[in-house]
């Protein structure tokens, strides 16, 4: 073979390769922060705090919970109950000054979206409606989550999941620009993209009982989130099974593991 011939096909790998790389990068699964970073100092769970600390290592997005007081205001925290109070029954003067591990005041869904905002452009807000106790307040609630979003100017920065499907339903009809996974399992990819889901955010024990969905929701063009997995041996799991995101406890951890550190 002459020296011509050497260079072309040395220049054609070459081009291979460079092709390739994109498509391998986007089979690294991306990594969420499950209720911000809150697994290390002077954090907590769904504080201001985490959110600021999952963005400063660089994840894709961090989850955060929220839920609609009896007056109408929207506040993050993951359990109904704080502190001996139910959330949803109560007005939010009853719990406005209530505290987290980290010191903070049970954020309001305005004041951590205004601090979101300021903390950085980059990171996605994975916007977790939690169920509420009618299917008519999963209804307001989902509508004033969408109306808070607009007036905060960060449709493009929010995807919304839900366990429940009247939110669900209520997200995709109000706001179709923003994506809406579901997270309960018992739906089929099939199904969920007949009424417009993004895609699926299921339990990793979810996904290995019913291992036919990842290929039917690749098929379908639809999203795969697997949850809450802090287990390197099942991060790598579903990795190779084709997740498209993994959130967990360990966001550090898992962006060693998955090569995605910034």
């Amino acid at each position: 073979m002459n020296k011509n011939k050497v260079v072309n096909k040395f220049k054609i790998t070459l081009l291979i390769v460079a092709f390739a790389l994109p498509s391998l990068a986007q089979d690294v699964p991306k990594v969420i922060a499950h209720r911000g970073y809150w697994q290390t100092y002077g954090s907590a769970q769904n504080s201001i705090r985490s959110f600021e600390r999952a963005a400063g290592i660089g994840v894709y997005g961090s989850e955060f919970d929220v839920h609609m007081t009896a007056d109408s205001i929207l506040v993050l925290f993951h359990d109904n109950i704080i502190q001996g109070v139910n959330i949803q029954a109560s007005p939010y003067s009853h719990i406005k000054d209530m505290k987290l591990p980290n010191g903070e005041c049970i954020p309001a869904l305005r004041e951590f979206l205004e601090a979101a905002s300021r903390i950085s452009p980059d990171i996605k807000l994975i916007f977790e409606l939690k169920p509420h106790a009618t299917p008519e307040l999963n209804r307001e609630a989902a509508r004033r989550s969408v109306e808070m979003i607009r007036e905060k100017k960060l449709v493009y920065r929010t995807e919304f999941i839900t366990f429940n499907l009247d939110a669900g339903k209520e997200f995709i009809r109000l706001a179709p620009e923003i994506p809406v996974y579901y997270l309960n399992g018992d739906w089929s990819p099939g199904q969920l993209k007949k009424w417009g889901f993004a895609g699926l955010d299921y339990h990793y024990d979810v996904m290995r009982k019913n291992p036919k969905w990842f290929r039917e929701a690749k098929t379908l063009g639809l999203g795969i989130n697997v949850w809450t997995i802090n287990d390197p041996a099942i991060i790598k799991e579903m990795a190779d099974c084709g997740a498209d995101f993994i959130t967990t406890d360990v966001p550090a951890d898992a962006l060693l593991q998955l090569n995605r550190v910034k």
